[in-house]
């Protein structure tokens, strides 16, 4: 089992395009042994202490292997709503973890 942290910043005022992103790709999780476990929108309140920018997302997921990550982020209809990604997220931080 493989766990996926994201943090995900997003362009001005393109929230509406990332909800239509995340609406196609969440799905696609699921195709390969993925679960999103746990999807937070942290408010400036949330926060107790930082050294840097609030995302506007955190992802948790997991997945059965690597195997099943690297053929998610291949998947061909996924990759045909991509244009989405690109237009709302400014960027994001990954870190890939196992299980302690």
């Amino acid at each position: 089992m493989i766990y996926i942290t994201q943090l995900i910043y997003l362009n001005e005022g393109q929230e509406d395009v990332f909800h239509q992103f995340e609406d196609l790709a969440i799905p696609t999780i699921l195709k390969y042994n993925g679960r999103l476990t746990l999807r937070i929108r942290p408010t400036e309140d949330s926060v107790i202490e930082k050294n840097t920018e609030t995302p506007y997302e955190i992802h948790l997921v997991e997945f059965n292997s690597q195997e099943d990550f690297d053929n998610f982020k291949e998947d061909e209809e996924r990759k045909k709503f991509l244009h989405l990604k690109e237009k709302s997220i400014k960027s994001s931080i990954l870190i890939q973890g196992t299980k302690l």
